[in-house]
């Protein structure tokens, strides 16, 4: 299925070291940010205590969190936990303040407001907790990005899965920069983005990756540049129905999902966009950079198909 068509291919790999001194400086400025500010962790990874409150009613979660900011409790987690009754609320480690207290005030609060609010389970997260979901977080990430190595290698060849990795961990550096940037909280669902992201990015390369094979196939008279310039120009529809669809799900979780998705959807949001961005100039151009040819994907005799102004054609590669 395809929006539209464009006759004649776009150079994109004309620009490309252009635009991947941009990536770089906008990757070493994330990592700078990373080292210098680090990430605004949450309390799943810091440590707090966590509460289960039941309500009556449907629970006004907007209400809750203003309850819990008078306390003066700050960087505090509200969201529906089961049914719209039901109310998680994690609440970082405070100094001075045992987890039994800030239950306590919390719930003697809480039912000012409403006498149906009971207090259903509290527990202290110690920050050991934190350190090993930290750590497991950690090796989800490099079992992705070992497996993702693994498959580009056996489904085409080794420079292509150095060139996809290498632009996946451009977009999630990236996206971790952000959120040291803008002091933005890191919690387990944007982890779970985060590993998202690499998937997402990873197919939009193998889509590419796949159309050069095939073009190397069908082009004998094109050279390497012209040959990824043609891939990325005729999967351009694609990217738009695929990632326009994507991030339109996205932008409403993003406006409507509400406190509990805002961050979630954010670094979707900048992981799609930035996907986009390094599937055609980071992981295409790295690529060529490292020599790929026709010969590295091309195992056997190929019949040529394409390009009938060439006097050769039907001859194999």
């Amino acid at each position: 299925m395809e929006f539209f068509k464009i006759r004649r291919d776009i150079p994109f790999m004309r620009h490309a070291v252009v635009f991947n001194i941009i990536s770089l400086v906008t990757f070493l400025a994330a990592v700078f940010f990373l080292f210098s500010r680090g990430l605004h962790l949450s309390v799943e990874f810091t440590g707090g205590t966590l509460m289960e409150v039941n309500y009556a009613q449907p629970a006004d979660l907007n209400a809750v969190r203003a309850r819990v900011a008078s306390l003066g409790l700050n960087e505090v987690q509200v969201q529906n936990f089961g049914s719209a009754r039901d109310v998680l609320i994690r609440m970082p480690v405070q100094k001075g303040t045992t987890s039994g207290q800030q239950t306590e005030r919390v719930m003697a609060s809480l039912k000012e407001a409403d006498a149906s609010a009971n207090l259903r389970r509290s527990e202290f997260v110690g920050p050991q907790v934190g350190d090993e979901l930290a750590t497991d977080g950690l090796k989800a990430l490099a079992f992705v990005v070992v497996g993702i190595m693994l498959y580009l290698a056996i489904r085409f060849e080794w420079k292509y899965a150095v060139a996809a990795i290498i632009a996946n961990l451009h977009d999630v550096i990236i996206i971790l920069g952000f959120f040291a940037f803008f002091g933005w909280e890191f919690s387990l669902p944007v982890l779970a983005a985060v590993l998202a992201v690499l998937g997402y990015s990873v197919n939009e390369s193998v889509v590419i990756f796949d159309r050069i094979r095939e073009n190397f196939r069908r082009y004998r008279k094109m050279n390497t540049q012209e040959i990824i310039d043609n891939a990325i120009t005729s999967t351009i529809s694609r990217t738009v129905i695929t990632h326009g669809s994507t991030q339109i799900m996205v932008l409403s979780m993003l406006l409507f999902g509400g406190e509990t998705l805002h961050y979630f959807a954010l670094a979707l949001t900048i992981g799609i966009l930035f996907g986009i961005y390094s599937s055609v100039f980071v992981a295409a151009a790295i690529a060529m950079w490292l020599g790929i040819r026709r010969e590295d994907l091309i195992k056997g005799g190929v019949k040529k198909e394409d390009d009938p102004s060439d006097p050769n054609a039907g001859a194999t590669v």
